[in-house]
Formats: C-alpha cells, sequence, structure tokens
C-alpha cells in the first residue's frame, strides 16, 4: 500500500476490544476506521453483562424480601412481571449506550465509525468489503469479531432458546432446563429459580463451573440445591426435543440410560464460539481453528499484518481482558511493535445467588505447579464474618492458595455475598506481588464483606509461621476477625 491509500488501521468489531483498539491505535497517531455490523458496545452492553446483571439485580430484590420479617418488616412476598422486567432490562441498555456514547467519543478522536454496517469479508489481504458493495482498504487490521452462543445439532433443536433470546420472551416460563452450567448457564439457572421457576441444570461435565476452583463449584451446586435447582452433571449428552402439548420433551442419556423431562423451555448455554465464518479470513491469510483465531503473545494472527483481540481469539472471553487485549493489538499494530503479555491475574465471577469469583491458580492447579507441599491453604466460611451475620448471609466461603517460598498470593476463589467485589482486593495483591504478611496487615473497614480476605490471609500467616503444613482451618475458634496478632 502506498500513503494516504486507505487507513493505517482497520478495527473489526464495535465491542469492548475493538473500541479500545480504535481509539488507542489513533492516540498513536495512525488513521482508523471502525467497523461494526450491529450496534455499538458489542455483546456485553447489547445483550450479555449488562442486561444479564439487571435480571441479576431484580432476583436479588425478590431474595431480600424474604428476609423482611426477620428484620421487623411487613409486607408481602413480590412477584415478578417479566414482561415490565425485561422492558426495564431494554432500558437499562439504553441507558448504558447512552451514557458511554460510542459513537460520539471515537469520533471526535478521529476514528471513521462504520456502525450497522452489516457483515465485512475480506476480499484480499488489505481490503475489506462491507454490505452494500463498499471497500475499505487498510495497511493493518485488528480483529475484534466477538463471539455467539453455539447451538449444537441434534433433533428438535429449533425449540431451543439461548441466551440472547431471553430478552424476547413473552412471560416468565414456570419451568426451564438450562443446558450447559459454565457461567452463563448457572446465571440464567439462578435467575428463573429466583423468579419462582422450576429449574433442572445439565452438564456432560462432572460439575458445574468446572473452570473454577472445586471448592467455588461444590459451593455454588451445594446453595442451587439449597434454593430446588436441580443439578444434573456427568449426562451422556442431548438426543432430541419433543413438542409435548404446551410444552417441550427434553431427551438426554445418563450413563448407559435414556432419560427425558417435560418442561416449558430450554435453553443452550454450551459454548461461544467467535464470530469467524462471515469474515472470508482466508483471503486475508488469516487461520481459524476450532471457532476462533489463534494469535501469538502479540496478538498477532498467522498474516503478519492482521491482529485479534477479545473473545474472538478464544483466550480470556472476559470484557476486562478484552479491553486490555485490544490496546495491545492496536500497539502492536500501530507501532510495528511484538511486546507480548499472558492473562495471569484476571478477577472474574458470575452473579448467581449467592455470588461465586475467583482469581489465579485453582488449589488443584497450584499444587500441580509447586508441589504438595508448596503451598499453603486456608479456607474461611462466610459465617466468620460479623457482616455475614448482621445482613443474615452467612453462605460461602473463601479461600486463598500462597506460595511457602515466596509468600505471595498464587489464587483467590469466593463463594457468597459480593464476591465478585471481594476479589477485587485479592487480585490487586495479587498484581501488586504483596507477601501474604502485608495483605493480612491490612487495616480493611469493619463490618464488611471483604474483610474475609484479610482473615484469610492471617490465618495463613499464623500457619506458615509454625510451618504445621497439615491442616485447612489454622484460625483459632471463635478469634475475632478484626485481631490482626499472628502469635
Amino acid at each position: 500500500m502506498t500513503p494516504g491509500d486507505g487507513y493505517g488501521v482497520v478495527v473489526i468489531g464495535g465491542g469492548p476490544a475493538g473500541v479500545t483498539a480504535a481509539l488507542r491505535a489513533r492516540e498513536l497517531g495512525s488513521s482508523v476506521a471502525l467497523v461494526e455490523r450491529g450496534n455499538l458496545g458489542g455483546t456485553c452492553t447489547n445483550d450479555g453483562c449488562v442486561p444479564t446483571r439487571v435480571l441479576a439485580h431484580a432476583a436479588r430484590l425478590a431474595r431480600d424480601a424474604e428476609q423482611f420479617a426477620d428484620y421487623g418488616l411487613i409486607g408481602e412476598a413480590p412477584r415478578v412481571d417479566f414482561a415490565r422486567l425485561l422492558n426495564r432490562t431494554q432500558r437499562i441498555v439504553y441507558e448504558v449506550q447512552e451514557k458511554k456514547q460510542i459513537k460520539a467519543r471515537l469520533e471526535s478522536a478521529g476514528v471513521r465509525v462504520f456502525e450497522r454496517a452489516g457483515e465485512a469479508r475480506f476480499s484480499d489481504p488489505h481490503t475489506l468489503a462491507l454490505d452494500g458493495a463498499q471497500e475499505l482498504r487498510g495497511e493493518k487490521f485488528v480483529l475484534c469479531a466477538g463471539g455467539r452462543a453455539r447451538r449444537i445439532g441434534f433433533p428438535g433443536g429449533e425449540h431451543a432458546l439461548t441466551h440472547s433470546d431471553v430478552w424476547t420472551m413473552k412471560g416468565l416460563p414456570s419451568s426451564v432446563a438450562v443446558v450447559g452450567a459454565a457461567a452463563t448457564g448457572c446465571q440464567l439457572a439462578s435467575v428463573f429459580a429466583a423468579f419462582g421457576a422450576r429449574v433442572r441444570l445439565l452438564d456432560v461435565a462432572p460439575r458445574i463451573l468446572g473452570g473454577e476452583d472445586e471448592a467455588v463449584s461444590r459451593g455454588v451446586a451445594e446453595a442451587f440445591g439449597r434454593r430446588g435447582i436441580e443439578v444434573l452433571t456427568g449426562i451422556g449428552g442431548i438426543e432430541r426435543i419433543e413438542k409435548a402439548g404446551g410444552n417441550l420433551r427434553l431427551f438426554y442419556r445418563q450413563g448407559d440410560e435414556g432419560r427425558e423431562l417435560d418442561t416449558e423451555a430450554v435453553v443452550l448455554a454450551v459454548g461461544w464460539p467467535g464470530n469467524v465464518q462471515a469474515l472470508n479470513l482466508d483471503a486475508a491469510g488469516v487461520r481459524a481453528e476450532r471457532g476462533y483465531v489463534p494469535v501469538d503473545d502479540a496478538l498477532r494472527t498467522s498474516a503478519p499484518h492482521v491482529f485479534a483481540a477479545g473473545d474472538v481469539t478464544g483466550r480470556m472471553m472476559l470484557v476486562q481482558s478484552a479491553t486490555y487485549e485490544g490496546a495491545l493489538a492496536a500497539e502492536n499494530a500501530a507501532l510495528g511493535s511484538d511486546r507480548g503479555y499472558r492473562h495471569a491475574i484476571v478477577p472474574h465471577g458470575g452473579f448467581t445467588d449467592p455470588e461465586y469469583a475467583g482469581v489465579g491458580l485453582t488449589e488443584d492447579r497450584a499444587r500441580e505447579e509447586f508441589g504438595e507441599a508448596g503451598c499453603a491453604v486456608a479456607v474461611v466460611p462466610y459465617a466468620d464474618l460479623d457482616r455475614g451475620v448482621i445482613d443474615g448471609l452467612p453462605e460461602g466461603s473463601c479461600k486463598l492458595v500462597v506460595s511457602r517460598s515466596t509468600r505471595r498470593v498464587l489464587g483467590a476463589h469466593i463463594v457468597g455475598e459480593q464476591a465478585v467485589e471481594v476479589v477485587q482486593l485479592a487480585a490487586a495483591a495479587m498484581r501488586a506481588g504483596m507477601p501474604v504478611e502485608q495483605l493480612a496487615d491490612l487495616e480493611l473497614a469493619y463490618p464488611t464483606f471483604t474483610s474475609i480476605v484479610g482473615l484469610a490471609a492471617r490465618r495463613i500467616v499464623r500457619e506458615l509461621d509454625h510451618a504445621s503444613p497439615e491442616g485447612r482451618d489454622f484460625g483459632h475458634p471463635g478469634a475475632a476477625e478484626w485481631e490482626h496478632s499472628a502469635g
């Protein structure tokens, strides 16, 4: 390409990764175009994190009402008007879009924005064809095309919904079978159960939330059971869905047996492949693999002039990771550099009831890397927290994993109230390279849920000082959570 011919960087996708990439590339002096097939904001804003969190908040309000009598409040238990709730959800999505003013920010920075441009596809390594026959030329490209809910092929699969279909439901189903027990499936199961639906949660994996620490998986599963959610793990797969009067009949295998259940709705949450099919990546020399675009640590694809960030890479499909990757991909594209990065400290979680969260290595992974005797682990129940007793929310626990040699935190895994907020403290300590003694010595506000991290840290300090590799719960029975003495 010759100077002035097209754009220095063309970004495909207007979600968190794409918007960040476009702004960063422009900041570094490149001429930039951003192409978005639909609305700016990506899955997160339009039908992912934001609207799901609205449902979770409504579910939380319904749950809080169960405590009214315990705290001297008089009032009837609320009933959900699902249509009004979905209307509220769409209004919140619009408000968040308006608050962000994404298009205005991009254009004020000098980015040329092609919103609602339809599908984009490469016609050669440096040319992108848009719907309507318009073409864009680019020296470098950053693919931030995001992902979509996977549909699996089985007879009657057209009767199943995905999370994207929830926003157009006409009413709350009386019963729901959620297929897939990772983050999305667990959040939907939790929300539907809070609104009074009978929920069955199915997964081929041996446990729900299989990517999380075993304590998180077990804790959430036990809490779901107490809330009436039937958890069916280790199934052999879905065979078919049939219409059964006004309901659906879901056929699945459990071991060598064929089983079935009747339900009003089936929701699939079985994966999140990248949006790669329509891009005609072969024309750009970009290799796709199993529905994603492989990248190296510099986020470069198999084509030297094309980078990728966010969900389309299949690496770490979280908003916070997408924004970091978008900035890094833009820097490498605009500057011709090869700065690399691997995700290591990424706090994450789910707005289930109770919430769960994690950061860093799971206990099993830490013991694999550092040896059985190389880790110290403390598990503190929420029931030990004064705030848990005060708020009537003693359910859950916090696990802290620490290296015996470096005395630094390797991982934190939490189930309980405000877990997604609480885990941020552990993540900050890990990012700062803080020894567990310093984390234990923080003067955290009282009474708070966050103080559970400090309590776990102090229990590990006592264990390390006494060099007792056996135990788990190293606290003294009845010890006050604000007692900082490590003796």
